[in-house]
């Protein structure tokens, strides 16, 4: 009985007790027997020298994204140093898929996982946003920083930054805007739906499939319906001084090119962020029109057209809305 000094030599036996989900009653596993209770065998407690089970943790990892992201890096790695050495597996020169293609997509893949991850539960949504923005904007800011290509004259004394050849787009600065897209997408149009249907799903995630979609048919849009006139372009001439450039007009008249010098990607490029901060090494230099090498670099050939000398940027702001647009179905793959 309660209050009662226990027995000597009775050893004292601790009440487990059983929670039942959707039950707020509590029925205890082992029993204390008092020496008036009617239990005529007193079950053996638990074995103080048993490890106890391991709690789950409140912020648990998912080892499987984290196990494709380092694999992804490891992709990233060898087709940088090895590309060189081996074209088969380093960036397609223009058309075509290699091995190194598949890197951008992978970190996109795992951007949108994590979306979908982080976000699946948030208190405030302005809170949430307001990290999205900062992420956004450090990201986009160590982009420029490692990718700008700003820095000029290492061999001369006038070493220094040139703000007015800064590169604006890039890999870091691609992965940022997509990554507010879909962040955008995830934490301001979604229902508040409980998945455990077919029908449940497409209630809760509509509006962010009717985003997709009209974004990618705005890309699809532009790339096939601007029209891209003639235009022209400073290229460096070996004639003339080391900083001396001469013109040179491309002409095109064209539209909904894919080709390399009369495409709507460069136009949108050209106007908004201007021919100096565009790549300046394009990999369409390793193309049969403008290498002896491709697929590799090399000297142009005898007959090689003047656009092989003309900037392109391939993480340019169309591929970058582009990209927005994947990120966003790939949050969409955890669910």
């Amino acid at each position: 009985m309660e209050g009662q000094p226990k027995p000597d030599g009775e050893s004292e036996i601790t009440s487990t007790i059983i929670f039942v989900a959707g039950d707020e009653s509590q029925e205890p596993l082992l029993h204390n027997p008092t020496p008036g209770g009617d239990e005529g065998e007193i079950a053996p407690s638990p074995s103080s020298n048993e490890p106890d089970a391991p709690s789950p943790s409140p912020n648990q990892r998912l080892l499987s994204l984290d196990v494709f992201r380092g694999l992804t890096v490891a992709l990233m790695i060898l087709v940088d140093d090895a590309g060189g050495a081996f074209p088969s597996i380093n960036h397609s020169p223009w058309f075509g898929v290699t091995l190194a293609d598949f890197v951008m997509p992978f970190f996109l893949f795992g951007v949108g996982v994590s979306i979908s991850l982080v976000f699946k539960k948030i208190s405030s949504k302005r809170v949430a946003m307001t990290k999205v923005v900062l992420r956004t904007a450090k990201l986009f800011l160590l982009g420029l920083l490692l990718q700008g290509g700003y820095f000029h004259g290492r061999n001369n004394l006038t070493y220094g930054v040139d703000v007015l050849k800064i590169r604006w787009m890039g890999v870091l600065q691609r992965i940022s805007i997509g990554y507010l897209f879909a962040s955008i997408a995830e934490i301001w149009l979604v229902d508040n739906v409980t998945v455990d249907s077919v029908t449940s799903f497409l209630r809760k995630y509509y509006v962010q499939w009717i985003f997709a979609v009209l974004l990618c048919s705005l890309n699809m849009g532009l790339l096939y319906g601007l029209y891209v006139p003639n235009w022209e372009f400073e290229a460096p001439s070996p004639n003339l001084s080391d900083y001396g450039s001469s013109s040179k007009i491309v002409n095109c008249g064209v539209r909904g090119s894919l080709e390399p010098p009369c495409n709507a990607v460069g136009l949108i490029d050209r106007f908004f962020l201007g021919e100096d901060h565009l790549y300046q090494r394009p990999l369409y230099r390793r193309t049969e029109q403008c290498s002896v090498n491709s697929p590799d670099y090399g000297p142009p050939p005898p007959n090689a057209p003047g656009w092989c000398s003309a900037p392109f940027d391939p993480e340019g702001i169309l591929r970058a809305t582009c990209r927005g647009y994947f990120c966003g179905l790939c949050l969409l793959f955890l669910y």
